[in-house]
């Protein structure tokens, strides 16, 4: 079997990809799960989307306003200090209520992230 081995990592050394004028983030992934830094400027707006994977989501910086569900009706906004949990296939959009700094965390890691394919997230459909 294998050694494994744990990795450590500064967030200052993971490259900045930018997705959108007012949108980036920064990812490290592991075998079963991700974890990014999204930066989002004021404004910023995450479209509607959903995914089979789990998400937890925690606000550093700022704040965020959540829409969930299949209508968008339920609105949750998470300020800096909370985290709002997202089941898998759950619709959901964010706009950025403030310049805001949160971590996602994915289980499993986002594939789409990992290979570009998230054009809801860069502006492109």
């Amino acid at each position: 079997m294998p050694e494994q081995t744990a990795e450590l990592f500064n967030w200052d050394d993971i490259p900045l990809e930018k997705l959108t004028g007012d949108i980036s983030r920064r990812l490290i992934t592991g075998e079963n799960m991700m974890i990014a830094h999204v930066y989002l400027d004021q404004g910023a707006v995450v479209p509607e989307h959903s995914h089979h994977n789990e998400q937890i989501t925690y606000v550093l910086k700022g704040a965020l306003k959540f829409l969930l569900g299949e209508d968008q009706q339920t609105e949750v906004i998470v300020r800096a200090g909370e985290v709002l949990t997202i089941p898998p296939n759950l619709p959901h959009s964010a706009v950025a209520l403030e310049d805001t700094l949160d971590v996602d965390v994915f289980n499993p890691p986002r594939q789409d992230w990992l290979d570009g394919s998230d054009a809801y997230l860069r502006g492109k459909g």
